[in-house]
């Protein structure tokens, strides 16, 4: 097939990773793209939020699927204005997009659907979100209503810190102040056509900046599938997500087709196993970054069948996709003072040699190439590059991982150092790789 992918991150990178380690060879175009993907793909320079530019793009280039990855080019309207020139999409239009683009809507969508979420009261002034602040009480919880690169999120029990967080994202829309809810997040992938889905396995990423889960909120720091504890829970791997599916995934999926506007790509299911049961803590409208950098190197069964397949409506007469059991982490490197303001356009060293480590893959975010330095890379934004890593144990994948990070280098760049370490077998405390250096 002649594919093109939008989008400029490491979940870009990772979905192309995974199409071209397919059998059969596809003619992959990425736009914008990063330094990585272009050593791996063509990569053609246009905003991947212009959906006039994307939809031209697409028709001049006469592919047969165009994959959006981000959830900017969804909400402005990309795959409706691909949809018009006749070009399969994956990725839902801005109608639907919006389960994403607006938490109002999707809160809306689940008390209609019946789905299992936690109470939330939307707030336009100060004062209403501090009422609902009070209401509820600590653990605070306070979410920006539209886009916000996952950064318009605070869970906290400092009531000021909540109100000074209500308050710097009520200058760009409304919050919702929501019920804490607590237990195991989980990051559910589901594939939908419109009517028919079809779930992807299981993974847990790491959103703090620090670790034991410490620091602000960041777009996430690191992630691992599969998740053992899964199944000392519900008996099954596959219990769990046939619950998932039945209680939340169909019924929003079949709502928004009864609304008129049905949902065709990915559905991110971000959820959280409490007390009472599964809780949805959001919907995002397209692959979650980092999970998919180890949920797609997991995958047997070929990803363009089942993309394309979602975007024709064809999901029905596949089968469940396939997964291996491997065991696969990825550890996010992020710039120095990332999320707040990120230092960038420092060089990135060592890369050649961490991919020589055995099981190793690097999906890059934010590099590119430095114009006075041939070959070298700059890194050009918060989340600089993801290091993937598997192995038939999650001892064995940490310990890839961070034997790759110990390969690298970038001034002031900062990782976790325990990402699943609670599932790893061996139960090593990994210790800092890049600790005194200069």
């Amino acid at each position: 097939m002649k594919i093109l992918v939008l989008g400029s991150g490491a979940r870009e990178h990772a979905i192309i990773t995974a199409l071209l380690s397919e059998e059969v060879t596809h003619e992959i175009t990425c736009a914008p793209g990063n330094a990585g993907i272009a050593e791996d793909v063509p990569c053609v320079q246009i905003s991947a939020t212009d959906p006039a530019a994307c939809a031209h793009l697409a028709a001049g280039l006469e592919v047969d699927l165009v994959v959006v990855g981000p959830e900017a080019p969804l909400v402005a309207g990309v795959a409706d204005a691909v949809r018009e020139q006749g070009i399969p999409v994956f990725g839902p239009d801005a109608a639907a997009a919006a389960l994403e683009g607006s938490k109002t809507f999707a809160k809306r969508i689940m008390d209609a659907a019946g789905v299992p979420t936690g109470r939330a009261v939307r707030a336009a002034t100060l004062l209403d979100a501090e009422t609902a602040l009070d209401d509820f009480g600590a653990p605070y919880v306070v979410k920006a209503d539209g886009l916000a690169a996952g950064k318009g999120v605070i869970v906290t029990h400092d009531r000021d810190a909540a109100v000074e967080h209500a308050s710097y994202w009520l200058a760009h829309g409304d919050v919702l102040i929501e019920e804490f809810l607590d237990g195991e997040e989980v990051s559910l992938f589901v594939l939908s056509d419109g009517h028919d889905v079809l779930p992807l396995s299981p993974a847990q990423d790491f959103k703090r900046l620090r670790n034991g889960d410490a620091g602000p909120n960041t777009g996430g720091m690191g992630a691992y599938s599969p998740l053992p504890w899964l199944a000392e829970q519900f008996g099954t791997e596959r219990a769990f997500v046939d619950e998932c599916l039945e209680t939340i995934a169909i019924p929003t999926i079949r709502q928004l087709e009864s609304e008129g506007t049905p949902f065709v790509g990915l559905l991110y299911c971000g959820l959280i196993v409490t007390a009472k049961g599964i809780r949805v803590i959001e919907f995002n409208a397209r692959f979650g970054d980092p999970e998919t950098q180890v949920v797609l190197p997991r995958l047997v069964t070929p990803l363009s069948d089942l993309l394309y397949a979602a975007a024709v409506g064809g999901l029905g007469v596949l089968s469940r996709p396939e997964f291996s059991s491997d065991a696969v982490i990825t550890v996010v490197l992020a710039s120095e003072n990332y999320p707040d303001d990120p230092i960038t356009g420092r060089p990135l060293g060592g890369l050649e040699r961490a991919s020589e480590v055995e099981g190793v893959h690097l999906a890059h975010a934010a590099t590119t190439a430095d114009p006075d330095q041939s070959g070298t890379l700059l890194a050009s934004g918060g989340r600089v590059l993801s290091v993937v890593a598997r192995g038939t144990s999650f001892g064995q994948a940490r310990q890839r991982a961070y034997s790759a990070l110990g390969e690298m280098w970038l001034e002031g760049g900062q990782f976790r150092t325990d990402i699943a370490q609670k599932v790893d077998e061996s139960h090593t405390v990994i210790t800092d790789p890049w600790a005194g250096r200069s």
